[in-house]
C-alpha cells in the first residue's frame, strides 16, 4: 500500500494559542456545571478568540457520539444516559456568563428515540425563562430523519436552526457514513414547512478532495432547500486517525466561494480558512436579520 502523502500546512493558516483570564474563568465555569463545549471537544481553532469575547458553543447530551464521522474529533462510542437536568445547568451557566447570544449543539444520540430533541427544546426554554433577552441558535444532528423530533426543536423557537451539510454527496461514504445527503437537505426544507419565518443555516468544509463543480452544486442544493445562512471553512485534520487533508484552499478561493454563494441568494455568508459553524454566530444572525428586514 502506498504511503500517505502529507500536505504541509500553509504559514498563513494559524490560530492563536488559547489563553487569557477570561478564557480560564470560562473554562472553570463550564467544568463546575459539568457541561461540555464543542469548542474543546472538536478542537476548534477559534476557541481562544471566542471564549475571551464571552462566546461559546455548548455541546449537550454528553461527550460521546454514536457515530464516527471521518473528520470529527468528538469521541465516538456508547453514550451514557440522557441527563434531564442539563437544561437547568446550561441556563445557569449562560446567565453567569452574561451572554446575549448562545449556540447549542450536540453529539449524535441515535441510541434514544428522539435523538435528544426534547433536551434541545428544554435547553432553549430554560435559557429563555432564566434570561429572556438571550437569543439561542441550535446546531442539530439529522435526528435520523425523524420529523417529529425536528418539530420539537422548531416549536421551542430558536432564532437560528443550523444543520451542517458538511461536504459534497460523493464524499459522504468516507466523511459521514451514517448520514444521508438528501436527508440533511430535506431537514432544512422541513424547518421552513414547520415555521416559514425561521432562519436556517448550514456549513461546508473544504479540503477533502471535492471539486469546484461539486461545491457549487451543493451550494445550489442548499439554496433550493431554502437555506438562509452559510459558513465555509477549511477542514483541519484532528489526528492521523482521521481523514487526510487533500489540499488547503487559499484565502482568495474562500472569497470566490463566498461570492458565488451570495450570488445564489444566501442571506449571509461567512467564508474563510478558520471559519466554523458558530464563529461570530451572533453577529451573523444580526446581519442576516438586518438584511432581511431591509428587503421587506
Amino acid at each position: 500500500m502506498a504511503s500517505e502523502v502529507r500536505v504541509a500546512r500553509p504559514t498563513w493558516l494559524r490560530a492563536r494559542v488559547p489563553g487569557g483570564q477570561r478564557f480560564e474563568n470560562l473554562k472553570q465555569l463550564v467544568r463546575s456545571q459539568q457541561l461540555h463545549t464543542v469548542c474543546e471537544e472538536a478542537r476548534c481553532p477559534n476557541v481562544g478568540e471566542c471564549w475571551n469575547a464571552g462566546e461559546a458553543t455548548f455541546m449537550i447530551l454528553g461527550d460521546t457520539c454514536t457515530r464516527a464521522c471521518g473528520f470529527c474529533a468528538v469521541t465516538s462510542g456508547k453514550p451514557g444516559s440522557v441527563d434531564r437536568l442539563e437544561p437547568f445547568r446550561l441556563a445557569t451557566t449562560v446567565e453567569q456568563m452574561g451572554l446575549d447570544y448562545c449556540v447549542i449543539t450536540s453529539v449524535n444520540r441515535d441510541d434514544v428515540p428522539d435523538g435528544g430533541a426534547e433536551i434541545f427544546a428544554g435547553c432553549i426554554r430554560a435559557i429563555r425563562s432564566r434570561t429572556p433577552h438571550v437569543e439561542v441558535e441550535v446546531l442539530i444532528p439529522d435526528f435520523q430523519g425523524n420529523r417529529k423530533a425536528l418539530a420539537t426543536v422548531v416549536e421551542a423557537g430558536p432564532v437560528v436552526l443550523n444543520h451542517n451539510i458538511e461536504t459534497v454527496p460523493r464524499l459522504y461514504a468516507r466523511a459521514r457514513p451514517k448520514a444521508i445527503y438528501v436527508q440533511s437537505l430535506e431537514l432544512l426544507r422541513q424547518v421552513k414547512e414547520l415555521d416559514p419565518a425561521m432562519t436556517t443555516k448550514s456549513g461546508l468544509m473544504v479540503g477533502l478532495g471535492e471539486t469546484h463543480k461539486e461545491l457549487v452544486s451543493t451550494l445550489k442544493d442548499l439554496r433550493t432547500h431554502e437555506c438562509d445562512l452559510l459558513t465555509i471553512g477549511q477542514y483541519l485534520r484532528p489526528s492521523r486517525k482521521h481523514l487526510a487533508i487533500e489540499r488547503y484552499y487559499e484565502p482568495h478561493e474562500f472569497e470566490k466561494l463566498g461570492d458565488i454563494a451570495r450570488q445564489l441568494g444566501f442571506v449571509h455568508v461567512e467564508s474563510g480558512p478558520l471559519v466554523r459553524s458558530s464563529y461570530h454566530a451572533g453577529e451573523q444572525a444580526r446581519v442576516a436579520r438586518a438584511i432581511t428586514e431591509n428587503t421587506r
